[in-house]
């Protein structure tokens, strides 16, 4: 019996200590993460991309996404409802993360709906029918293009503007950028140039309120 209860103890005395160190070690990586963050501000937004939301908004979210991305799919419209319940409080900034093979020709099409006026609508069309252009994580940009004919796009423009150079060049800043902040996977969010402490859209919406908390103190 004293045996038992002997190993009993050190089993208990051993996950503490695990447990221990993994929370220690979660706050290392956090403090690193911040670290990184706060040291390359610069690569979180450049001037060239998509935002939407006031200017002056106090709560900046900047989110690296891939089209391809079924998590971005997933995400995207709740960021949307986190947005309205916080008018002119929040602005998002996009960067482009396309890690799937082919994704680079999807974001192409973004890109040159945008010369049009009409990239958030190509954007949340895109990711709403995701499944017939992206099967099995692999993007087929010409299906892609078929669901945006209901945007009034003039398509001849569409397919000359696809293959304009400062499109390559910005998807490769753009990549560069989340290699500087060790973006791996998307959604990857900073909000007020802050990474999340750990991935979801709980964690997202906690930060989101205390940056905004921070704001109305001021």
């Amino acid at each position: 019996m004293k045996q038992q209860t002997l190993f009993i103890g050190s089993a208990i005395a051993l996950l503490l200590v695990f447990v221990a160190g993994m929370f220690v070690y979660s706050g290392q990586k956090e403090k690193e993460a911040n670290q990184l963050a706060e040291a390359n501000r610069a690569a979180l937004v450049r001037m060239h991309a998509p935002t939407l939301g006031k200017a002056d908004a106090p709560v900046v979210i900047v989110e690296f996404i891939d089209p391809a991305c079924e998590t971005c799919s997933a995400f995207y419209p709740r960021v949307k409802q986190l947005m309205a319940a916080h008018p002119d409080k929040i602005r998002i900034v996009l960067r482009y993360a396309p890690f799937h093979n082919g994704s680079d020709k999807v974001v192409a099409i973004l890109e040159a709906a945008r010369k049009q006026d009409k990239f958030w609508p190509a954007l949340e069309a895109l990711l709403a029918t995701q499944g017939s252009w992206a099967p099995h994580h692999t993007p087929q940009a010409a299906l892609a293009l078929k669901h945006l004919d209901g945007l009034g796009l003039n398509m001849e423009q569409m397919a000359f503007d696809v293959t304009a150079p400062e499109i390559e060049k910005l998807i490769a800043q753009d990549l560069e950028d989340a290699r500087v902040l060790n973006v791996t996977k998307t959604p990857e969010f900073f909000v007020n140039g802050k990474p999340l402490p750990s991935f979801g859209f709980e964690q997202l919406t906690a930060l989101v309120e205390q940056e905004l908390a921070k704001a109305a103190a001021r």
